[in-house]
C-alpha cells in the first residue's frame, strides 16, 4: 500500500477572509501535524489549491490574499501543487495521474471544508477506486446560512463524517492516523 497526503484548500480565505473556518478548533494545527508526519513517514504530500476562475470572483481569486496559502502551509515541503477550479481535486487537474504515476493507491483528506472540496474529493477518490482515509479533526467548516436554511458548523461536519463512514472513507483522527503510520511521531 501506498498512500499520500492531500492537503485540500488551506487558503487565507478561511483565516483572514469572507469564510473563517471555525469548526473544529486546532483543525490548521492538526493538519501540519499531518503534514510533518507525513514527511517523517516518507508519505508524498500534494497541497491542492483553490482558484476562481472568474476575474471578478469574490473568493480564491487568483493572485490574490486569499487565494494564497496560509503561511504554514506554503512553508512546508510538498511532493505537488495541484490547482482546481472545481470542489473536487480530480476535476480537470493532474491529481489523478500524479498519483498513478507514483503507484499510490490510498489516499487521506485533509483541509477545507469538510462538507465541499473535502468531501467531494473523497467521493471521487473512492470511485476511482482509492482506499480514503478523512482526518476528522485536521478538516474544518463553518456555519452556513443559505436559501435552504442554516446549519451549524459542528452539525455540518459531523454529518459529512457519518457519511463518510458509511461508505466512502475510513474516518480517524490526526492521532489514530498517525499512529497507524507506525513512525513513532507524533
Amino acid at each position: 500500500m501506498k498512500e499520500a497526503l492531500l492537503v485540500i484548500d488551506v487558503q487565507n480565505e478561511y483565516f483572514t477572509g469572507k469564510m473563517p473556518v471555525t469548526y473544529p478548533h486546532g483543525s490548521l494545527a492538526n493538519i501540519l501535524r499531518a503534514m510533518d508526519a507525513a514527511r517523517a513517514a516518507k508519505i508524498p504530500v500534494i497541497v491542492v489549491r483553490h482558484a476562481s476562475p472568474a476575474p471578478d470572483a469574490v473568493t480564491f481569486r487568483d493572485g490574490t490574499e486569499g487565494w494564497e496559502l496560509h503561511p504554514e502551509v506554503k512553508s512546508r515541503p510538498h511532493d505537488a501543487l495541484i490547482t482546481k477550479t472545481l470542489p473536487g481535486s480530480f476535476t480537470r487537474t493532474d491529481l489523478g495521474s500524479w498519483l498513478r504515476n507514483h503507484a499510490v493507491d490510498t489516499v487521506t483528506i485533509t483541509g477545507y471544508m469538510t462538507q465541499m472540496c473535502c468531501d467531494t474529493t473523497a467521493r471521487q477518490a473512492f470511485h476511482e477506486g482509492y482506499t480514503v482515509k478523512f482526518l476528522s479533526d485536521a478538516t474544518g467548516t463553518l456555519t452556513i446560512t443559505n436559501t435552504a436554511g442554516t446549519i451549524e458548523a459542528s452539525d455540518l461536519h459531523r454529518a459529512i463524517l457519518v457519511t463518510q463512514q458509511m461508505r466512502f472513507s475510513q474516518v480517524m483522527t490526526t492521532a489514530e492516523w498517525i499512529a497507524s503510520l507506525g513512525i513513532g511521531y507524533g
